[in-house]
C-alpha cells in the first residue's frame, strides 16, 4: 500500500519541509509554502519502470521533427511546429485569446484532435468554433475536469493532438486537494506529460497567470513541460504577441504577431508596417528603431515624454515596454555626458504596439526620443536609429546591422544614425556614423545651441 505523509512545499523552488514557515529556507521566498503530500521511498520505487539503455546512435531523431500547426506565426515561435510527445504550456491573461488561438490550431490540425474544455461548457465552445469557422469532423470536444475521465477519452478517441483548457481546473480524485492547488496541478501535469511521452502525441496545456504576469501554480509545472509560451497584449486592442519563454526544441527569441479580428486571430507577416501604421511624423519625443526579435527584423516606434517638476519634488519615471533599470542608466548618461537636466523632469517612455525592447540596440533611440521630447524638437521623419550606449557616453555596435538597415530601407527610410564601427551597408541608406551620444544628438539635428539651452 502506498504510504503518504504531509509536507509543506515551496511553490518557487520546490523545497519540502515538515513544518510550515512564513519564509522558505532555501530560496527565501515569503508565503510560498503550501500543503503537499509526499510518497515514501518504497512507493516511489514501485513506480519506476525498467527502460533499457540504448546507444545514442540508435536513437531515431526523426521522431523529434516538428509538425506544422497550420498557423505560420505559431510555427515561427515553435521552430516549425509541435513535436510528437511534447508538452506545451500556454499562459496569458484572461480574455487575451488563448482559447481562440487553440481552437484555430485544432481546426487547422490535419488529423484527429481532442479539445478538453474544463472551464466552458460544450455549447460555449461550439458557438466560438462556429464564429471562428472551426467546426471540423476530426475535432472532438470533451467538457470534463476529472483526469481519469480525460485519459479514458484519449484512449477512446485516439487523437494526434490534445489541448487541455486549463490545467488549473483539472483534478485527480485520488489526490485529497482542491483543483488548482499545488498538489493537484503537479500531479495532473506529471500524469499528462507521461501520457504524451508514452503515446507520442503533442499535448498543449493552458495555464492561468498571476497578477504579476507569471504563470500560476507551482514552479515545477514549468519544469516538467517542454515548451512555455507567453501570449501577451492588451485585450482592449487588436495586437497580440506570442513568445517562447522556454523551448527544448528550438530558440526562445522568436516573436509571433497576431491581430484579433471578428473571425479570430490572424497572423501578421509584415509586423513593421502594422507597428508604424498610426505613427505621426513631426512630433517631438518619437524615434524609430529597427530591432531584432530572433531572426525577425521589426521597425518599432519609441516614444518619450518629459515634464518639468518644481524643486524639491521627486520626478517620476515610467517605462512601458522598456527596462526601467536601463532607462535610469540612460538618464544618468544624458545628465552627466550630454549635460542635460534630466533629473529635473518627469520621464515617461513607451515602445508602441506592446513590444518589449530588451536588446541594447534600443539604447540610442531611447536617448534621442528623450532629448527630442525635452527640447520640443522632432526628429527627421526618414531617420532610424540603433546602437548600444555605454556609461562613458560611447556608442557600441550591435549585431546584424545590415538586416536592420535592409528592413528600414524596405519601409522607406533613407537615413540611419549608427555606431561608428558598424559594418558597411548595402541597402542604399545614408549612414550617419557617430561615436558618442553627443555626436548622435548633433547628427539628429539637435544643435549645440538647443542642447545648451536645456541645461
Amino acid at each position: 500500500m502506498t504510504k503518504m505523509r504531509l509536507v509543506y512545499r515551496c511553490t518557487q523552488c520546490g523545497t519540502a519541509t515538515p513544518k510550515w514557515a512564513g519564509r522558505c529556507s532555501s530560496c527565501e521566498a515569503w508565503n510560498s509554502l503550501e500543503e503537499d503530500v509526499h510518497a515514501t521511498d518504497a512507493a516511489l520505487g514501485a513506480r519506476v519502470g525498467g527502460v533499457p539503455a540504448v546507444p545514442i546512435g540508435e536513437v531515431d531523431a526523426q521522431f523529434a521533427q516538428p509538425h506544422s500547426t497550420g498557423l505560420p506565426e505559431l510555427d515561427r515561435v515553435l521552430g516549425g511546429g509541435l513535436v510528437p510527445g511534447s508538452v506545451t504550456l500556454l499562459g496569458g491573461e484572461p480574455g487575451i485569446g488563448k482559447s481562440t488561438i487553440l481552437l484555430q490550431l485544432l481546426a487547422a490540425w490535419p488529423t484527429r484532435s481532442l479539445y478538453v474544455s474544463a472551464e466552458e461548457s460544450a455549447q460555449q465552445v461550439r458557438l466560438r468554433a462556429e464564429r471562428l469557422q472551426a467546426v471540423r469532423p476530426h475535432l472532438w470536444l470533451l467538457p470534463e475536469t476529472s483526469l481519469p475521465h480525460i485519459v479514458a477519452a484519449i484512449d477512446q478517441v485516439q487523437p494526434q493532438l490534445v489541448v487541455i483548457d486549463s490545467i488549473q481546473t483539472i483534478a485527480h480524485p485520488d489526490v485529497a486537494s482542491a483543483p488548482g492547488s499545488v498538489v493537484q496541478v503537479r500531479e495532473c501535469a506529471h500524469r499528462l506529460v507521461g501520457e504524451a511521452k508514452r503515446r507520442g502525441i503533442p499535448v498543449v496545456l493552458v495555464g492561468h497567470v498571476t497578477k504579476e504576469g507569471g504563470l500560476a501554480g507551482p514552479r515545477v509545472l514549468e519544469h516538467v513541460v517542454d515548451t512555455v509560451l507567453s501570449f501577451e497584449g492588451d485585450r482592449h486592442h487588436a495586437l497580440r504577441l506570442l513568445r517562447a519563454v522556454k523551448h527544448r526544441f528550438g530558440p526562445t527569441n522568436e516573436l509571433g504577431v497576431f491581430e484579433m479580428t471578428g473571425d479570430g486571430l490572424r497572423g501578421v507577416p509584415d509586423a513593421s508596417r502594422l507597428f508604424l501604421t498610426d505613427r505621426r511624423t513631426g512630433v517631438a519625443g518619437s524615434a524609430v528603431t529597427p530591432t531584432l526579435e530572433g531572426q525577425r527584423p521589426l521597425l518599432v516606434e519609441v516614444q518619450a515624454l518629459t515634464n518639468q517638476v518644481p524643486n524639491g519634488v521627486p520626478p517620476r519615471r515610467s517605462a512601458q515596454g522598456t527596462d526601467p533599470g536601463r532607462l535610469a542608466l540612460l538618464l544618468a548618461v544624458l545628465e552627466r555626458r550630454a549635460r542635460l537636466p534630466m533629473g529635473q523632469h518627469e520621464v515617461f517612455t513607451s515602445a508602441v504596439g506592446g513590444v518589449r525592447l530588451t536588446e541594447p540596440g534600443a539604447d540610442l533611440p531611447l536617448c534621442l526620443a528623450l532629448v527630442s521630447a525635452l527640447l520640443h524638437q522632432p526628429l527627421p521623419s526618414d531617420l532610424v536609429v540603433f546602437g548600444e550606449v555605454g556609461l562613458a557616453g560611447e556608442l557600441r555596435q550591435v549585431a546584424h546591422a545590415p538586416r536592420r538597415l535592409a528592413e528600414a530601407a524596405r519601409m522607406g527610410f533613407q537615413r540611419a544614425i549608427v555606431p561608428a564601427n558598424s559594418p558597411d551597408d548595402t541597402s542604399g541608406m545614408h549612414l550617419l556614423r557617430v561615436g558618442t551620444v553627443t555626436e548622435a544628438l548633433l547628427a539628429a539635428g539637435l544643435s549645440p545651441k538647443a542642447v545648451s539651452s536645456a541645461r
